[in-house]
């Protein structure tokens, strides 16, 4: 694929992404805990020639409103490398990308999961790296707060080198399995890592040999500085949310600005928005399954959406009130102030804000015609806002399939798509190259 197609993920969230969507007659609503419909999906998805699937995680229970909870699909689901272990069983091209968290896992069990995958794979695994967010996860590992975001991600900077120091203690060639003469490996083909950090003391070596890809994909999702940071430095993939054709724009130039510190140029790094697509082949019909979707969100969930959104328990203020002034959190800062720009640039109520981001949660939100749709995506990769997209459907597996059915094909006659898989692996789909001083044939950076 050229730098002048785009890049598309498959981002499958249970039952859709849309708050009510299980509630819909066009979702799956035990999708989250059946792996025959992970499988149909997934299957869709490679023929449709997607670059990969996305699977996000969390460490705990959305929401700790119960009433909330047992409401929605989302409080039940598989743990993400687990499950695309199975998918890989069942796909042989389209990439594999899982959510784990750095602040309550250990380098060596993520760079071993990883390259598991790889190897099982066949070359098509990538890590979405996040750090934690929210209290309830924190209290599921023994602590009552979640740490400051300065110190997570001063963890999460540690904790990539050491997974990418593990995943280059095996050289290329290591492996000779030579049974006439009893040497399976070099005796010099891989070596102990001897980290001694701040956060980690790892010796070494993983106990796998290098992947097919060398090392797997790094995907990453933070949008404030130190993820910015974090990203121009060691991520092939981000995955961010931006409302408008400028923010988007804006976004992409820091980020890629900053890989010039790190020696990598920005064709290594793909910016690939979310974007929650409902389409119809008229705009009154996309309309029409918009409003449909939205009448089935409860205001208790609604409410308790937007509450994990801003890091604030809203349930006391009125849901016709303006959106309160609420100080900033040490959870999801980028999203939090998103969530805020959005409801004074638009003047929202509570209500009006949980509306309008149930389906997106803060993405970009398009519905409209497949023209339509692929305006604004073309407009979007057209200015340097987005090298792609990772499409998040409103419900799986109907959503999907409306994209599939009905946006890919004005994709393609517009030459903005792949018709075919040109290559084997994850990074032969993105074009880009591991990040300095790792990688094939490399040994670990100092």
């Amino acid at each position: 694929m050229t730098q002048d197609t785009m890049r598309l993920g498959a981002f499958f969230y249970a039952t859709g992404h849309h708050v009510a969507g299980w509630r819909h007659p066009s979702s799956e609503a035990d999708g989250g805990i059946s792996l025959d419909r992970y499988v149909g999906w997934a299957k869709r998805a490679e023929a449709a020639k997607f670059d990969l699937i996305f699977l996000e995680d969390g460490t705990g229970i959305r929401d700790a409103d119960l009433r909330s909870s047992e409401r929605t699909a989302r409080s039940t689901h598989f743990e993400p490398v687990t499950l695309l272990s199975a998918l890989s069983a069942v796909t042989s091209r389209i990439g594999l990308v899982a959510t784990t968290s750095t602040s309550f896992n250990e380098p060596f069990n993520v760079a071993r999961r990883f390259a598991s995958l790889d190897h099982l794979s066949g070359g098509r695994a990538g890590w979405n790296l996040v750090t934690s967010a929210t209290d309830l996860e924190a209290a599921n590992f023994g602590n009552d707060t979640i740490a400051r975001h300065a110190d997570r991600y001063e963890r999460a900077e540690e904790f990539v080198d050491v997974v990418l120091g593990l995943w280059n203690t095996w050289d290329d060639d290591a492996v000779v399995i030579d049974k006439a003469s009893g040497q399976f490996s070099k005796p010099d083909g891989f070596r102990p890592l001897d980290h001694h950090g701040k956060h980690f003391e790892v010796r070494g070596p993983l106990n796998l040999s290098r992947t097919p890809q060398g090392q797997p994909v790094l995907v990453q999702a933070g949008s404030s500085g130190p993820g910015k940071d974090l990203a121009a430095r060691t991520a092939e993939i981000v995955f961010t949310a931006n409302q408008t054709l400028d923010e988007a724009v804006a976004f992409a130039r820091d980020l890629k600005g900053r890989m010039a510190r790190f020696g990598r140029r920005p064709d290594d790094l793909k910016v690939m928005p979310g974007l929650f697509p409902v389409v119809g082949r008229t705009e009154s019909e996309a309309r029409d399954k918009f409003e449909e979707l939205q009448a089935l969100i409860d205001p208790v969930v609604g409410l308790a959406l937007l509450s994990r959104m801003v890091g604030h328990d809203l349930s006391g203020f009125d849901p016709d009130g303006a959106v309160p002034e609420l100080p900033a959190t040490e959870g999801l800062k980028s999203r939090q102030q998103l969530m805020f720009d959005l409801a004074r640039r638009e003047g929202l109520t509570l209500r009006a804000l949980y509306l309008r981001i149930a389906g997106a949660r803060g993405h970009s939100q398009i519905v409209g015609t497949p023209a339509q749709i692929v305006d604004e995506m073309e407009a979007r990769f057209r200015a340097g806002g987005a090298d792609g997209f990772n499409i998040m459907p409103p419900t799986l597996p109907g959503g999907l399939d409306d994209f599939i059915e009905l946006v890919m094909p004005e994709l393609r006659r517009r030459g903005l798509f792949r018709t075919e898989y040109e290559g084997r692996t994850l990074r032969s789909h993105l074009g880009s190259r591991p990040p300095s001083g790792y990688g094939p044939g490399r040994t670990p950076a100092a």
